[in-house]
């Protein structure tokens, strides 16, 4: 009989959390506007609002926490990062940040201006929000199929190359790079074929345009190219980012994420234009270019991180425990985007919740109805993060409305997606009792979803 498969690791820490009432979280929901980010974490009992920062680092990750060099310039822990970071991904120059989003920050202040086009596989939040509060233009050329949840494709996150292509030749004069997000988290943590990232270097090759990679899950990526697109089944995961990072001339990442530490993240480019660019302002904004916001023994921990997660049976681990969620949800026969992607569960809401109008957010309204009912905290990736259109005020409804459901690594069991799995039935099965949602009392201008005060009809 074949063995079952098991974790490549073992417990040797816990940390407790606490059950509530429906009637604790009723009030909870109420004095947090119906916005999930506004609870406080101990009124949370399974958290799956992000993956980032929310890991279980490792003996060695912590191990090299203790050894951390704090030295303001020049501190050895920088080069342990910048050699980890050299390695695996071919980049020569390297500038760290606190997390990607000061990554952005700084690279996009030195390269996008005013009435730019920025064309990617759906920018996520924090990529759009700092394209377009810079009056340029973030355009979304995923392929179509990814729109359509029940439709099973390997690599859902590719880029469009006749989107792609067009907007090269309406707009090729206003575009400073393109980004490939790897994995693409808003078309439901969804990855990118080695074939589409070579497809894309060449076009940009045609029209002389940088390539960036948002890389904030480029392990799990190179995972998916492992497992799923032919040639690549016997190439080492190290092997496969090496391939991947040749198609790009520069990388934002944020390390929260699959070099699983709390907090940090960098650029690194081989254009060193960008670098001597980015230098500056990553002084203003972030530190000194060998620590940028870090601590050293953070970036310890990161060159830790990125080596160990690099490697297949941690990946394999952390991916295979998404996929038993999807499993389970299956049972219940409830709607998310297929196939499972390599972070979280993305629950299709319209399906899910079919009586509530678009107008009332069906994915803020599961992300409600989850919480209420079991005391689990996910995030709406939908028609609230999309923002309202720039130029025209609108609320964008052209957008998949999914509650994400990411799982930390290493941090929960199965019987926590048990429960989960349980959980979302429950809600499932009294689905056509929900038929309001919320509106919106109050919003910022821009990135809302972490502020944003909402009414429950």
């Amino acid at each position: 009989m074949e063995l079952p498969f098991a974790e490549s690791w073992k417990i040797k820490m816990i940390e407790p959390i606490r059950k509530s009432t429906r009637i604790e979280r009723e009030q909870w929901l109420k004095d947090a506007y119906y916005n999930v980010f506004q609870l406080r974490a101990e009124q949370v009992y399974i958290d799956l609002i992000t993956d980032s920062g929310t890991g279980a680092m490792s003996d060695s990750q912590w191990a090299s926490l203790m050894i951390g060099d704090e030295s303001y310039a020049g501190a050895t822990s920088f080069f342990k990062m910048k050699e980890a970071i050299n390695r695996i991904t071919g980049f020569e120059y390297v500038l760290p940040t606190h997390q990607g989003r000061a990554a952005e920050n700084v690279l996009f202040s030195c390269l996008v201006k005013e009435g730019d086009y920025i064309p990617g596989n759906s920018h996520f939040d924090t990529t759009k929000g700092h394209i377009e509060s810079r009056k340029a233009f973030a355009v979304d050329c995923t392929i179509d199929e990814a729109r359509d949840t029940q439709l099973e494709l390997p690599f859902k996150g590719n880029v469009d190359i006749q989107k792609l292509e067009k907007v090269l030749i309406e707009h090729r004069n206003e575009i400073p790079f393109m980004i490939i997000t790897i994995t693409n988290n808003t078309a439901g943590g969804q990855p990118v074929s080695m074939q589409n990232m070579r497809e894309v270097h060449q076009l940009a090759k045609k029209y002389n345009k940088p390539v960036l990679f948002d890389s904030a899950r480029f392990a799990e990526n190179a995972y998916f190219i492992k497992v799923r697109e032919k040639g690549y089944e016997n190439k080492t995961i190290k092997e496969i980012c090496r391939e991947m990072f040749s198609y790009a001339d520069a990388m934002t990442m944020s390390a929260k994420k699959d070099a699983i530490v709390n907090m940090g993240g960098f650029i690194a480019t081989n254009i060193q234009d960008w670098y001597e660019q980015a230098k500056v302002k990553g002084i203003i904004y972030e530190g000194y270019i060998t620590y940028g916001g870090m601590n050293g023994r953070d970036m310890n921990a990161l060159a830790v991180g990125l080596d160990e997660n690099t490697e297949f049976e941690n990946l394999e681990t952390r991916i295979k425990q998404v996929e038993y969620l999807a499993s389970q949800l299956d049972k219940f026969h409830i709607p998310y985007q297929r196939p499972a992607g390599g972070h979280a569960i993305f629950i299709d809401a319209p399906r899910m919740l079919p009586q509530v109008p678009k107008e009332e957010f069906p994915a803020q309204t599961l992300t409600v109805e989850l919480y209420l009912e079991a005391g689990i905290r996910g995030c709406e990736i939908g028609y609230i993060l999309a923002d309202r259109d720039p130029v025209t005020r609108e609320n964008r409804f052209d957008v998949n409305d999914f509650l994400r459901l990411a799982i930390p690594r290493r941090t929960y069991t199965n019987n926590h997606m048990d429960v989960i799995a349980v959980a979302l039935k429950n809600v499932f099965d009294r689905r056509n009792d929900i038929t309001r949602g919320v509106i919106i009392e109050w919003e910022a201008e821009i990135m809302r979803h972490f502020t944003v005060k909402l009414k429950k009809l």
